[in-house]
């Protein structure tokens, strides 16, 4: 196979969750469509390799990797029914919704997990337009893993696809990164890998576009179109370039930003970002999608291929996107004020943490499974990290004390960066997962205005099952 050198009930928190706890009985007829989930196929590695053994997602037939495209336009409600065909207890999480505490997904937290042959209904508003999307929220890491994620767009309110400047088509990719053993099936003994954990977390050798490895993806030359960019990868960073293609960023986590011009692009797993790029005229018909693994050395994950009648000139002046117009402001005269520490891991560790109410460590902790701590606490689901009144603005100051990166996710919320240490994140930018590098601090706002208990964790979902996870109160 070509690799890439190549190319728990939890106490304290159940009184939260209330009639949202109980999972909804799966023959109710409430006429929402199915979202299935359940074991499938896909041909992750190059052809002349079997179909890999996955659990997927399906509204019908065979699941598909990705999931099938949930697409609503902004104020419109996603309506589906979760059947869960799967040998395991799921939930889905709708990744950057801003959405009531009920729907979100966060098993057990917010919703008891969905058990095998049983079902749950999720039905809310998406409120804001964007590029977001749905995944497995229980046993996170393993299903995830093995397949269980799927975009979910959110078309814009006002026209922008076609006007003056912006683009006159758009395309999906999902980005995804599978730890595959030499006859295309899912690696199975490495669930566990504390090793892994330890570090940047589990690392595929295979990585897909939109569930394929290496494809071709058709441009015109001239053409401007919108790439919605999604890394559903467990624990993969990916550092982007789209050489030729004039890529600008318009949007970041589904919220538009000045159109910029960048070079590279940098997505932590569960970041989205919108780009417009322009087929080039002239030159070799095929314009690569690279990735850096991580050696400094670019690899193709997929090819541009120019065909077809040029496009008459448009503006070279992008288009914003509409604002969304439903985001508070933070005020910042008066924050309520949270500090974030990240502490762990291998290389430099940390003495002790709190685990389940007692005080351990680190060798005591690692035996635990437990080998990442905020604020001294691994896996903080007794009590919550912190109680914001509804409508407080609240002012994060997040710092990486660890040798590794984390992108921090915040439920139902999404935040405005104020000031940072490093590259990955500009002030002002609005997000909802925040990557951080090592030994980095970066600080957030956000107003307080979803009421319920919201998970908050490292979206490199090794890093959150070893203890990187903890939950805050809106009331």
């Amino acid at each position: 196979m070509r690799r890439l050198s190549r190319r728990t009930v939890l106490k304290g928190i159940a009184a939260f969750a209330g009639s949202a706890g109980l999972a909804r009985p799966s023959l109710a007829e409430t006429g929402l469509p199915i979202l299935r989930a359940a074991p499938s196929s896909a041909q992750l590695a190059p052809a002349g390799y079997p179909a890999t053994p996955v659990w997927a997602y399906a509204t019908e037939g065979a699941g598909t990797v990705p999931g099938p495209e949930i697409r609503v336009s902004a104020g419109e409600r996603v309506r589906h029914r979760l059947h869960n065909d799967l040998p395991q207890p799921t939930a889905v999480h709708w990744h950057g919704i801003r959405i009531e505490n009920a729907m979100d997904g966060a098993a057990p937290l917010t919703q008891a997990p969905v058990s095998p042959g049983d079902g749950f209904d999720y039905d809310f508003e998406a409120p804001d337009p964007g590029t977001y999307w749905y995944h497995s929220h229980n046993r996170s890491m393993e299903q995830v893993a093995r397949g269980l994620a799927g975009p979910l767009i959110v078309e814009d309110r006002v026209p922008w696809l076609g006007e003056p400047g912006a683009a006159t088509r758009e395309v999906t990719l999902v980005l995804d990164d599978w730890l595959l053993n030499g006859d295309a099936t899912i690696m199975e003994d490495r669930w566990d890998d504390l090793h892994a954990a330890a570090h940047g977390g589990r690392m595929g050798n295979t990585v897909t576009v939109n569930g394929a490895a290496y494809p071709d993806l058709d441009i015109r030359p001239g053409e401007r179109v919108r790439l919605r960019m999604i890394n559903t990868a467990t624990d993969r960073i990916m550092r982007l370039a789209l050489p030729g293609l004039s890529p600008r960023l318009i949007a970041l986590d589904g919220h538009p930003v000045p159109p910029r011009a960048i070079e590279d692009l940098v997505l932590a797993p569960a970041q989205r970002a919108d780009l417009v790029v322009d087929g080039r005229k002239e030159g070799n018909p095929r314009a690569g999608l690279l990735l850096d693994p991580g050696n400094g050395e670019w690899v193709d994950i997929a090819a541009f291929v120019h065909a077809g009648d040029t496009v008459a000139e448009h503006d070279q002046d992008v288009r914003p996107l509409p604002a969304w117009g439903t985001l508070p402001t933070p005020d910042l005269s008066d924050p309520q004020h949270v500090p974030m520490l990240m502490e762990g891991g291998a290389m430099r560790g940390m003495r002790e943490a709190r685990y389940h109410g007692k005080t351990m460590g680190f060798r005591d902790l690692a035996a635990q499974g437990m080998v990442w701590a905020f604020n001294g606490v691994a896996h903080g689901m007794d009590a919550p990290l912190f109680r914001a009144s509804l409508g407080r603005t609240v002012r994060m100051e997040l710092t990486n004390k660890s040798m590794f990166p984390h992108a921090i996710h915040l439920h139902g919320h999404h935040f405005t960066v104020l000031a940072k240490s490093g590259s990955a994140n500009l002030a002002g930018d609005v997000r909802d997962t925040v990557l951080l590098g090592a030994d980095e601090t970066v600080e957030i706002a956000f107003v307080a205005d979803n009421p319920g208990v919201w998970m908050i964790h490292c979206h490199m979902l090794s890093h959150q099952k070893s203890g990187m996870m903890a939950w805050f109160e809106v009331a």
